[in-house]
């Protein structure tokens, strides 16, 4: 029963965030974007600037982040098309008005709860598993901060927690909305349909000269060469500092002992057992279990339950009396012991349920794992050490090749590369093959150098774009077949949409579609029983909305799934669950749907903050950053 709830939080609660953010954008209205574009700030919140710099990582760690969810690389193409530029924008405007408003109540964070949060965090944990400042320090510059951004962004995180957690603890959601919520999201309904085809639409006449050149403008960016940056590189690898790093036998030695448990691992068993006071009494129930009496019917008959004969998951140092341990470790799965004494005096009958084989790897069977290991640390710290040294020489005034050359860097040029690290000619350019690299190259401020950080591969990089070549449209005659094809499926797909909503209405005012599938040539097909969140090959999300909407009997048309299809349902039956408030797992459900909804308070704070202290946008700043004409 809980994943109604889990669905519903991921659909109604996220659609209220991000449309609620995405309409106050709308609302803001022309006069609340920059005019000039000289500011270095993409968004002014009250009185509080929101930096190119901190938008641009925060949309490259959401592209990390999104790609990692996805599994798969987020080419900057992919994340214009997502819209991530807007959402991490509007994330941003977002909490820099919480901020503000926590400043205005006086709320702060100490340093020593923001060093206690960073110790404690499992992402800056060595391999003895402590906090290890290397690691911290890698991990920050693989998201494009230096320590004291990083920081100051722990403390804005803590002292804005401090106010969402006022505004949403102790809310719990009333019986009767729960109720009701859980009804709405597991409502079912089905419906009887006929799909019309592209063969529906007739021939589409091919498009005159004046047509495509009016449809290719009104799409310009599908039509266009992408944008081009020319940029120079520092860049430090592994394998430069591979020659300058000896890992030792005895450092080996040394991390075996601490990590002994990972490479030691003894046998777990589940261990119950039975308790007697005397021998007698144990050897005279051991007869019982010879004779046919189940270990459970046993303990049963000394009125006792699982939990009183259960002793848990074990070690065999983990049972106190190393004699009675080891009888018990000996046993086969399951096999009942013969009476065993305690160190108490007392007797019992014991049993292993469950058996975890234990595992050993010795130092030597270890070494290599570990030496790599090692290796990939000291690589990483002195990689880190490499990038605290360039940062430091550009600091004190030092240029990108004065900086790279004292830190160890090689320093690299690119002309004219795309975010797909193509040159104009189609070819592979010399840009690193790394997509986290393309990436930074694509958001970075032009005639700045970036902030160093770190990609998945290990390299550490820091750029500076020298200048960009905006996207420029295509000759008509260099795109006509691909335009040709996308204009003709755009007016099938109308005609389609036309023929589909004049179906509709006669299926309506027939009660039936027996008639339109027959004037169709096409049978009339019965779909399983469909949930709101149903979007699969027949009945896309829009379409299963419309069908959720419309009344017993209601006709209602739509695109299909992703072929370019239409289809023409009409709602057959409707269901809805039975309802049990005292099921534990609705109760369980009812209280994470209070979590989310209390969540949804935060978000109509920062709505109302937004709206109090006003949002000034600088598109064009935005849109640079972003490699974009726009969202």
């Amino acid at each position: 029963m809980i994943q109604w709830m889990h669905a519903l939080s991921k659909s109604w609660v996220a659609t209220l965030l991000m449309g609620g953010l995405a309409l106050s954008f709308v609302l803001w209205g022309i006069g609340d974007v920059f005019q000039g574009g000289t500011s270095n700030s993409v968004a002014v919140v009250g009185g509080t600037e929101v930096t190119q710099g901190a938008f641009s990582r925060a949309y490259r760690n959401m592209i990390r982040n999104q790609g990692a969810q996805m599994g798969t690389e987020i080419t900057p193409e992919m994340a214009q098309k997502m819209g991530l530029g807007q959402v991490a924008l509007q994330q941003m405007v977002s909490r820099t008005a919480l901020d503000n408003v926590a400043t205005d109540l006086g709320l702060t964070t100490s340093d020593a709860a923001v060093a206690e949060d960073v110790r404690t965090m499992s992402a800056f944990r060595g391999a003895s598993g402590q906090f290890d400042r290397a690691t911290f320090q890698q991990a920050i510059q693989n998201a494009g901060y230096t320590e004291q951004q990083f920081l100051e962004e722990m403390r804005e995180d803590k002292t804005r927690t401090q106010l969402t957690d006022a505004v949403e603890a102790n809310f719990i959601l009333p019986d009767a909305y729960a109720q009701g919520l859980f009804l709405y999201i597991n409502e079912r309904r089905a419906a009887d349909y006929v799909v019309l085809g592209p063969d529906a639409a007739g021939t589409i006449a091919p498009p005159t000269d004046k047509q495509l050149e009016d449809y290719v403008k009104a799409d310009a960016s599908r039509y266009s060469t992408p944008e081009y940056r020319d940029a120079e590189y520092a860049v430090i690898t592994p394998a430069d500092v591979a020659g300058q790093i000896n890992v030792t036998d005895a450092q080996i030695k040394q991390q075996y002992e601490a990590m002994k448990d990972t490479y030691v691992v003894p046998e777990k068993r589940d261990v119950q057992q039975i308790e007697f006071k005397t021998e007698a009494e144990a050897r005279a129930a051991r007869q019982k279990i010879d004779s046919g009496t189940s270990f459970e019917q046993l303990a049963t008959q000394r009125g006792l339950k699982p939990a009183d004969i259960s002793l848990g998951t074990l070690t065999e140092a983990g049972l106190p009396d190393p004699v009675r341990a080891k009888a018990i470790f000996a046993l086969p799965l399951n096999q009942v012991s013969q009476p065993l004494k305690t160190a108490f005096g007392s007797w019992v009958l014991a049993r292993a349920t469950k058996i975890e084989p234990g595992s050993s790897r010795t130092l030597e069977q270890a070494t290599p794992e570990i030496r790599k290991t090692l290796q990939d640390q000291l690589s990483q710290a002195k990689l880190v050490d490499a990038v605290n040294v360039y940062s430091d020489a550009r600091n004190s005034g030092d240029d990108l090749a004065q900086a790279a050359k004292k830190a160890g860097m090689r320093v690299e040029h690119l002309k004219a590369v795309d975010s797909a690290g193509l040159a104009p000619d189609g070819t592979r350019s010399s840009a690193p093959a790394d997509p986290e690299f393309l990436s930074a190259l694509f958001t970075a401020e032009v005639g700045e150098d970036g902030d160093p950080f770190n990609s998945k591969l290990g390299n550490f990089y820091v750029i500076h774009v020298n200048g960009v070549t905006p996207p420029k449209l295509k000759p008509l005659d260099q795109v006509r077949d691909a335009a040709v094809a996308a204009w003709t499926a755009g007016q099938r797909s109308k005609v389609l949409s036309d023929k589909a909503k004049a179906l509709a209405a006669q299926a309506t005012k027939d009660k039936s579609l027996d008639a339109i599938a027959k004037s169709l040539g096409v049978a009339v097909q019965h779909s399983p029983a469909l949930s709101r969140q149903t979007n699969d090959a027949v009945f896309s999300a829009e379409l299963v909305q419309d069908v959720f909407n419309a009344a017993p009997g209601g006709v209602v048309w739509g695109p299909e799934g992703m072929t370019g299809n239409f289809v023409i349902a009409r709602v057959s039956g409707i269901a809805h669950p039975p309802l049990n408030p005292n099921d534990p797992g609705y109760a369980q459900g009812a209280a994470q749907l209070s979590r989310a909804v209390a969540g949804d308070f935060t978000i109509s704070l920062s709505n109302a903050a937004r709206d109090r202290q006003g949002v000034k946008v600088n598109q064009q700043l935005v849109n640079s950053t972003i490699g974009a004409g726009g969202y």
